[in-house]
């Protein structure tokens, strides 16, 4: 049984999942669940009871599932007093109660015997983030029973959590258990890190995986799949192309939903037990399960959004972000960031001019303290004289911690800022974007031309030749250029450096699928205003404020001649399809047409008729069901999602007033991605 308390108000997914976790971490305890609000900042339950200090145990894979939703003082706040791994040497503390956290497997059941064996805690309550199979419950009971340590465990649970929250919006499965690269693998051709497992979509993509390695793959991404359904606490209707991979996880999931169903219906609790009587069926979402291969183009295109920048030139792993110069550094970016989850969607243009005026606001803000208390400077306010003003003290006292974080979180974005703009600068990134957005509208020469000669001190490197090449010719209709001309691209892309494999990967799966990307929504040119307008002037405010780095004029120098591009207003063939299901009304011809015929599941009818899984497009309930209206919806991609396409399914659902969840097997950055083809385009 889960044990995620849900509560009928409209929560983000990250929502949902930090609910579970404290919960979970609270000892599963509903008596003990009032701390909680305090503990979140809420309001604080007189009678409520203080929480229980314990020790948290995890593993690699359930401690990225935590780290990406809270923070030590969260765990804190709710009496964790120490975290440690399951398979490191823990000293006993027999006299403490402990929570485990961690994935069911043989080895991690095994480590758990020992240690009731040795009774190294007080109390054991064990929680695992995916449904623990039959097998590894009764290897657990038999050693239990041998060991005679029944007595010390308090809970066995499943917590449905197999998944990452990295924003309220975003979440990816986490990563199976290793899964070794073919031997003949060669080193990341990109210089980029090695990848030490295959990804879900070189394994569903290679001919070199076994049909049980697809078959363990699908059910492992269904299950990832439910987790997050079951989190949220709503059925959705699943809606998937027919004949790929997202048919057969939507039928898949479509059967673990019905199972969870049954079983809340006949035990009265469960997974869905709160929506059994049905009354939330108007407000249900629609999750949509798409393959990879419908679009390539978002994962390889250069972004120009804050997020899509920040995971295409740093080092970003879940949410933390490293940056190597002046001096190396990490930062923590999550929804608690003010700044983060303000900008994150925004051109970056935009987000240079939000600094600005945040910069502004923490001055007069640092400035009205200084004046009311009389010193010279926010940093001697401690030393002010109490006698004569005392009426300020508490104003003083309430506002300089909010103070200090902000211009913490102020420091934090101009130092990646600079990172960002360096890059740009080096790489000619805004020129990249320019070309990449003008999409149809370029040729064959005008490529070539960008490939052979770049401006004066800009130098992009072969992997940013290489995705520019590609999305050049995934943009073009069928046949709209010639092997002369191919031949001639990859003679540049050679001479530059890059692997063409890549390359060549895409033009045998076009060959194969007919993969088009749909441009009649997309032909729009990038806005381009000039300097010294507006979002420049944000630019230029970034070089001379807060800290003297930036104050000697470094960020200054760096912006010069940085092309301001807005992005165009185009809808992604995902998100297109997206709004094809959700708001039909405002939908094209086209994308209406691709999908009506999309596979229909509703978990909570009989499984009958157009309804079942596998059955045809013909009958009542099919036609009743294609077109509908929907507030919420849930697009899943099977092979990896990206930033680049997630920023443009949140324009649009802003726009349309529409909540969407995005997420994906994996969340890939363009260089990740590159590697995974070009693994793929070496493969015979």
């Amino acid at each position: 049984m889960a044990s995620n308390f849900k509560t009928p108000t409209p929560q983000t997914l990250q929502d949902a999942q930090t609910d579970a976790l404290l919960a979970l971490l609270n000892l599963n305890s509903p008596g003990d669940s009032a701390f909680l609000g305090k503990a979140q900042g809420g309001l604080a339950i007189p009678n409520a009871a203080p929480p229980v200090w314990k020790i948290l145990v995890l593993d690699q894979y359930t401690k990225d599932v935590l780290a990406t939703v809270l923070r030590v003082q969260d765990l804190r706040d709710v009496g964790v007093t120490l975290h440690v791994q399951l398979h490191s040497n823990r000293p006993p503390l027999p006299d403490v109660p402990a929570v485990y956290f961690i994935s069911p497997t043989l080895a991690n059941i095994r480590r758990i015997a020992e240690d009731l064996e040795k009774s190294t805690y007080e109390s054991f309550h064990l929680s695992f983030v995916e449904p623990l199979p039959r097998s590894l419950l009764e290897e657990l009971a038999a050693c239990v029973a041998k060991d005679g340590t029944g007595d010390l465990v308090e809970q066995v649970l499943d917590q449905y959590l197999s998944f990452l929250c990295p924003s309220p919006s975003l979440f990816s499965l986490i990563p199976p258990a290793a899964v070794p690269l073919p031997p003949s693998t060669p080193a990341a051709p990109n210089g980029g890190p090695s990848t030490p497992t295959r990804s879900s979509y070189e394994l569903l993509n290679s001919p070199t995986t076994s049909e049980q390695q697809i078959d363990e793959e699908l059910e492992r991404i269904a299950n990832g799949l439910f987790s997050a359904v079951a989190t949220m606490g709503q059925v959705p209707y699943i809606r998937s192309p027919r004949s790929n991979a997202g048919e057969m996880i939507a039928k898949k999931l479509d059967t673990k939903i019905r199972d969870a169903i049954l079983s809340s219906a006949r035990s009265g609790s469960g997974l869905f037990a709160q929506d059994s009587s049905g009354l939330g069926t108007l407000q249900r979402p629609v999750l949509l399960i798409l393959d990879r291969n419908i679009d390539l183009v978002p994962m390889l295109s250069h972004g120009w959004t804050y997020q899509a920048l920040v995971h295409d030139c740093l080092d970003m792993k879940l949410n933390r972000v490293v940056v190597t110069l002046p001096q190396k550094r990490s930062y923590d970016l999550d929804s608690k960031d003010f700044f983060w989850a303000k900008n994150a969607v925004k051109p970056f243009p935009q987000v240079a001019e939000d600094i600005d005026t945040e910069l502004n606001r923490y001055k007069q803000d640092a400035a009205e303290i200084t004046r009311s208390t009389g010193v010279s400077d926010i940093g001697d306010v401690s030393q002010m004289d109490l006698s004569s003003n005392a009426a300020h003290l508490k104003t003083a006292i309430t506002q300089l911690p909010e103070l200090t974080a902000r211009k913490a979180t102020l420091d934090t974005h101009m130092n990646i800022a600079t990172a960002l703009l360096e890059q740009i600068k080096k790489r000619g990134l805004d020129e990249l974007f320019s070309i990449e957005e003008g999409g149809t509208k370029q040729t064959t020469q005008t490529i070539l031309e960008t490939l052979r000669h770049p401006k004066p001190d800009v130098a992009p490197t072969a992997t940013d030749k290489l995705r520019l090449v590609i999305v050049f010719y995934l943009s073009l209709p069928d046949h709209a250029i010639s092997k002369e001309e191919i031949a001639e691209l990859e003679k540049e892309l050679k001479a530059a450096g890059a692997n063409v494999a890549a390359f060549e990967y895409v033009r045998r799966t076009r060959e194969i699928s007919r993969m088009t990307i749909p441009g009649a929504a997309g032909t729009s040119t990038p806005v381009v205003q000039q300097q010294g307008g507006e979002l420049f002037r944000g630019f230029s405010a970034l070089g001379n404020r807060l800290t003297d780095r930036l104050k000697e004029g470094g960020l200054e120098n760096l912006i010069s001649g940085v092309k301001n591009f807005l992005p165009a207003n185009k809808l992604f063939p995902v998100t297109r399809l997206t709004e094809a299901l959700m708001d039909s009304a405002s939908a094209s011809t086209q994308s209406l047409q691709e999908t009506d015929d999309y596979l229909f599941l509703d978990p909570r009818a009989p499984r009958t008729g157009a309804y079942a899984p596998g059955a045809g497009t013909g009958g009542q309930q099919q036609q009743k069901g294609r077109r509908m209206t929907f507030g919420d919806g849930i697009v899943f991609m099977v092979g990896g999602a990206g930033y680049v396409e997630y920023g443009n399914l949140e324009e649009w659902a802003r726009r349309a007033g529409k909540r969407v969840t995005y997420g994906g097997t994996e969340i890939l950055d363009p260089g990740g991605f590159l590697d995974i083809i070009e693994r793929l385009g070496q493969e015979k």
